[in-house]
């Protein structure tokens, strides 16, 4: 049964939790919070920074009801398998992994169910991870092992993603090495120098441009969290539909396009890429 409280005073959504939640760690708080388990008055609220009004109420513990179609599926786009990694293409609005509530309705989860047989389960670890809202190449390992392998390597290994942003960047290619730094009341990125930031470089090139928006094909060196949303929207030219650097929209403007690895039993570099979908390219017309 959901637990109720009233908003007696304005404050973000994330903190109005800690307050309340008091016999809960902050990681359990965060993680329901992401698994869709937090509801303001009577809807479903995943975002940490939301802006909780006088008289607001606040319900934890629900479970949110599968809706839209990356929530409902049953099979995943393979893009590669061997005995020791598998790619995936994963759709907009569908966790990488799940958290501590009761959700199968992630990508983890269904790859595992869609790979297994009988009583035969498949174990699988993920390499890394997107953002729910970004589509694109996820990666798992077979075994440990083979995530740990990889993930020795990680460092080295190419990222390049698309993205469609507001308006268009001065110059045609640029670097962004701004470094970054989590604030878990508001669970977002600052970016500047700081004590606690860490280093982040970004590397970017304008594909296309319209009267209003740009296509960028994006290369990071770091794979920090919200990276690129935060770096772009720095730049002043945040992604289409990024509600939490920029402005809402129905659809995030983020593809993960190009992974390149070392594989970790080959020991050979191995790519994997896959376009955008077509809505996404909506976004750019």
């Amino acid at each position: 049964m959901a637990e109720k409280f009233i908003v007696k005073e304005r404050s973000k959504l994330l903190e109005f939790l800690f307050n309340h939640l008091t016999g809960w760690s902050k990681k359990t708080i965060k993680q329901r919070l992401q698994g869709s388990s937090v509801a303001v008055n009577g809807e479903i609220n995943t975002k940490h920074d939301f802006a909780l009004n006088i008289d607001d109420v606040v319900e934890v513990g629900v479970v949110k009801k599968a809706s839209t179609q990356a929530q409902t599926l049953q099979k995943l786009e393979i893009i590669y398998q061997d005995k020791d990694i598998i790619a995936i293409n994963k759709p907009a609005g569908l966790l990488s992994v799940g958290n501590t509530t009761e959700s199968k309705q992630h990508a983890l989860a269904i790859l595992r169910n869609q790979l297994s047989r009988g009583k035969n389960q498949v174990k699988l670890w993920p390499v890394h991870r997107l953002d729910r809202d970004t589509s694109g190449i996820l990666l798992f390992a077979t075994s440990k092992e083979m995530r740990e392998t990889v993930m020795d390597k990680w460092g080295i290994s190419e990222k390049i993603y698309l993205a469609i942003v507001e308006g268009c960047p001065k110059e045609k290619k640029g670097t962004i090495d701004q470094p970054l730094r989590l604030d878990e009341k508001e669970y977002r990125m600052h970016v500047g120098k700081h004590p606690d930031a860490k280093p982040a470089i970004t590397h970017y090139a304008v594909k296309q441009t319209s009267p209003e928006r740009s296509l960028l094909e994006v290369k990071i060196e770091t794979g920090r969290q919200h990276q690129i949303r935060a770096h772009l929207a720095w730049l002043g030219h945040s992604i289409i539909g990024d509600e939490r650097y920029g402005t809402k929209g129905e659809k995030m403007g983020l593809h993960a396009k190009k992974l390149t690895i070392i594989h970790p039993v080959k020991k050979k570099p191995m790519s994997f890429e896959v376009d955008a979908p077509r809505d996404f390219y909506k976004l750019f017309n």
